[in-house]
């Protein structure tokens, strides 16, 4: 049987309604804490830093990421939704 996606898209609607940088880190100011947020935008970054092939010791170094957390981000970018793909992708073409 297949699992039923029943996550809200109601979030993901409102972020697609922001228009700028600067709306977007109100929002997430307002929505999420200061270590939420840290943690996300740390786990951004080790995905970004994986996809340029960079390896686990130097992005534990530069980010300050537990080993625990890149390879977490690891299994997202190999087995995950392809969400970091697409984002990835998209930069590029910017």
């Amino acid at each position: 049987m297949a699992k039923k996606d029943v996550r809200s898209s109601d979030l993901y609607e409102a972020i697609l309604m922001l228009e700028t940088v600067e709306e977007c880190k109100n929002f997430f100011d307002d929505l999420c804490t200061v270590s939420e947020l840290r943690a996300m935008e740390q786990r951004y970054e080790v995905a970004k830093l994986l996809y340029d092939g960079m390896i686990y010791n130097d992005i534990l170094e530069r980010t300050g990421a537990s080993s625990a957390t890149i390879s977490r981000v690891n299994r997202s970018l190999q087995y995950g939704a392809d969400g970091y793909q697409i984002v990835f992708e998209r930069r590029k073409k910017k």
